[in-house]
């Protein structure tokens, strides 16, 4: 039976999209980016579909692409899009799917509802990515907790970045979740170096 997994980050410009493309390299999985916000010429989408190399992963259309690189309740607002919760189904696939978020879990999608309800709606476990800076603990246990409040199953961490062991180490031992990889400063984006990657993560997901 196939999985789904909704990959969230502790913030913006934590290398979700990367991560995200390194998996589903890595399970031959199914893409699906619900919301673009900004960039729709150079799109998450579009960046995952240039990275993988294999055959089997279909990358889903997503359900709103929105103009502006903002939020995405001001950049719909912007556009004159009503987006709702209510609008999101999972894209029909067999395959294993992963699904990236926009942002951090307290992300505004309109005036009453977060990225964390839709994840609530999709019915799906989540994967944390997480990048070692100045008050990263903080930020990673802060999502880890309204996750856990919300009774959210977390499949696992990711560490994304330059590495640190005390930071990584006290994570692991506080949050008593998996970790699913450490990923290495990625110098150059191809496809060679995303499924080579791969080797990072330890993913006990059928494939």
């Amino acid at each position: 039976m196939a999985s789904t997994y909704f990959v969230t980050g502790i913030g913006t410009g934590i290398g979700k999209t990367i991560v995200s493309a390194i998996i589903t390299q890595k399970l031959k999985a199914d893409y699906w980016k619900p919301i673009q916000s900004g960039d729709l010429h150079n799109s998450d989408s579009l960046t995952v579909k240039r990275l993988i190399s294999n055959s089997k992963t279909t990358i889903h259309q997503e359900r709103f692409r929105l103009s502006q690189p903002l939020s995405p309740h001001l950049s719909a607002k912007i556009d004159g899009v009503d987006l709702k919760i209510a609008d999101f189904q999972l894209p029909p696939t067999e395959n294993n799917l992963i699904i990236e978020g926009a942002g951090g879990l307290m992300v505004p999608l309109n005036d009453q509802e977060l990225m964390l309800d839709l994840i609530k709606v999709l019915k799906t476990k989540v994967i944390v990515v997480s990048k070692n800076y100045l008050g990263s603990i903080n930020h990673t246990l802060l999502t880890l907790q309204i996750l856990s409040t919300n009774q959210i199953p977390v499949e696992g961490i990711i560490f994304n970045g330059e590495a640190n062991k005390h930071t990584e180490n006290y994570i692991e031992q506080y949050s008593k979740l998996p970790i699913l990889g450490r990923i290495p400063e990625l110098n150059d984006l191809n496809q060679d170096t995303i499924r080579s990657a791969g080797n990072f993560l330890n993913l006990n997901i059928r494939q």
